[in-house]
C-alpha cells in the first residue's frame, strides 16, 4: 500500500469503529497510534522532498522567464537592424522558453495544490492521533481499575478472609463472655463512689419534696 494511500485511509477511519471490530481494543490502540506516528514521518519526508521539487522548478521558471526577456530584446535589436530573418528566429525562440516556462508554472501550482491538501491532512491526522492517544490513556487507567478492583474482590470473596472473620467473631464472643463474668461479680457490691452519689440523688429529691409542699400549702392558705 502506498504511503498516501494509507495516509488518506487512517485519516478517513473511524476509530471507534475500528475498536468495535477488535478483540483487543488495546492492542488495537498501540497499532493505530503507530501507524499514525509512522505515517506523519514519512509524509513529512515527502512533503520536505515536495517542497525542495516546488524550488528547484521555481528556480527553472526563473530561468526561462529571463530567456524570454533575453530573446524579446534580441528580437527588437535584430528589427533595429533590418534583420527581420533574425528577429523572426528570436521571437520563435522567445515563444518556446514562455510555453516551457508556463507549462512549468502549472505543474507548480499542481504541486501547491497537492502540498495544501497534504497539510490540511495532517492537521486531521495530528486530530486523530492526539485522540487516540487520549483513548489509550483512559483505557490503560480502566484497566488498571478494574484489575485492583478485581484482586478486592477474590480477596473478599476467598475463603481465607471469610475464615478470619469467623476467627474474629469468636474471640469478640469470648471477650464479651469475660466481660459478662466480671460484670457479675460485681453485681450487688456498692463502692463508695456508688453510696456518696446516691446520697446526693436523696438529697436532690429531698429539696424537690419540699419545694412541693411549699408550694402546695402556699395554695391552700390563699
Amino acid at each position: 500500500m502506498g504511503i498516501f494511500s494509507r495516509f488518506s485511509d487512517i485519516v478517513n477511519s473511524n476509530i471507534n469503529a475500528l475498536l468495535d471490530k477488535a478483540e483487543d481494543p488495546e492492542k488495537m490502540v498501540r497499532l493505530i497510534i503507530q501507524e499514525m506516528e509512522d505515517t506523519l514521518v514519512e509524509v513529512r519526508s515527502t512533503s520536505a522532498r515536495t517542497i525542495a521539487e516546488k524550488k528547484e522548478l521555481q528556480r527553472v521558471v526563473n530561468r526561462l522567464e529571463s530567456e524570454v526577456a533575453e530573446w524579446q530584446g534580441k528580437a527588437e535589436l535584430a528589427l533595429s537592424k533590418d534583420r527581420d530573418d533574425l528577429a523572426r528566429s528570436a521571437l520563435i525562440e522567445r515563444q518556446k522558453a514562455a510555453d516551457q516556462a508556463a507549462a512549468v508554472s502549472k505543474d507548480i501550482a499542481n504541486l501547491d495544490e497537492h502540498i495544501n491538501k497534504l497539510q490540511d491532512e495532517v492537521g486531521q491526522l495530528q486530530e486523530k492521533l492526539a485522540d487516540a492517544k487520549a483513548r489509550q490513556k483512559s483505557m490503560l487507567m480502566r484497566q488498571q481499575t478494574v484489575a485492583s478492583r478485581l484482586e478486592v474482590k477474590k480477596t473478599l470473596d476467598s475463603t481465607r478472609l471469610n475464615d478470619a472473620m469467623y476467627k474474629f467473631e469468636r474471640y469478640e464472643a469470648k471477650i464479651d463472655s469475660l466481660e459478662a463474668q466480671v460484670e457479675a461479680y460485681d453485681l450487688g457490691k456498692k463502692t463508695l463512689r456508688d453510696e456518696f452519689a446516691e446520697l446526693a440523688a436523696q438529697d436532690k429529691i429531698d429539696s424537690e419534696l419540699a419545694a412541693l409542699k411549699a408550694k402546695m400549702n402556699n395554695n391552700n392558705n390563699a
